[in-house]
């Protein structure tokens, strides 16, 4: 069983497992308040969930793409957690999630998924459908565009079915991991996707101060 946690667009946290599905779901839509409920949903899902933190395998961390205060969010959420239960974390594309959930439902072929990355340019995945697994072949992205450059942006673009999802499903991102895992698929990198500089820079070395 994992927890998973993901803030790449509102805050998601959910418990699942292999063979049980989505144990415990539970999101905050807002993008403001990141911080300010990951903790409480973590609690609502475990208790919903009646899993005891030593019967968690592991912590799935969502790695974006997303915006960078809303993304490190969720990353350091599940790595503090993580640290705290003695459980190891592991790392998915958020998108990817996304169209695993998609492909589950039944759909085929090629998936183009969209999602806001506000300052008026999305983010986007593109795959050409689900193995024999029903995980899904990411082929292109992610990418960062604005809207009137997606088409320029992904080869073949006519071709791909769009979908343009307003959330990203911690409970998704979770199943996914834990196909990954059965089936020996690699998960994400360390690096967050945030696809660009974040609003706020770290300054260069401060200034001495002698007395």
């Amino acid at each position: 069983m994992l927890l998973s946690i993901d803030t790449s667009a509102g805050t998601s946290v959910a418990v699942v497992d292999r063979d049980r599905g989505i144990i415990a779901e539970a999101g905050e839509s807002d993008t403001r308040r990141h911080a300010e409920v990951v903790g409480e949903l973590i609690r609502l899902c475990l208790d919903r969930s009646g899993v005891p933190i030593a019967e968690l395998s592991g912590v799935v961390a969502g790695m974006g793409p997303g915006p960078f205060t809303g993304l490190r969010v969720g990353i350091a959420a599940a790595n503090a957690f993580a640290l705290g239960a003695g459980k190891p974390v592991v790392r998915v594309v958020n998108h990817d999630g996304i169209a695993w959930q998609h492909y589950a439902a039944g759909a085929t072929g090629p998936l183009l998924v969209v999602t806001d990355a506000r300052r008026r340019e999305v983010y986007w995945s593109a795959y050409d459908g689900a193995d024999e697994f029903g995980l899904p072949r990411r082929t292109q992205g992610p990418g960062l565009v604005v809207p009137a450059d997606l088409g320029s942006a992904v080869t073949g673009y006519a071709g791909f079915s769009r979908f343009d999802a307003a959330e990203a499903s911690a409970g998704a991102s979770g199943m996914l991991a834990e196909g990954l895992f059965e089936h020996g698929r690699p998960f994400a990198g360390k690096e967050p996707l945030y696809l660009r500089s974040p609003d706020v820079t770290i300054p260069g070395a401060p200034k001495r101060v002698t007395g």
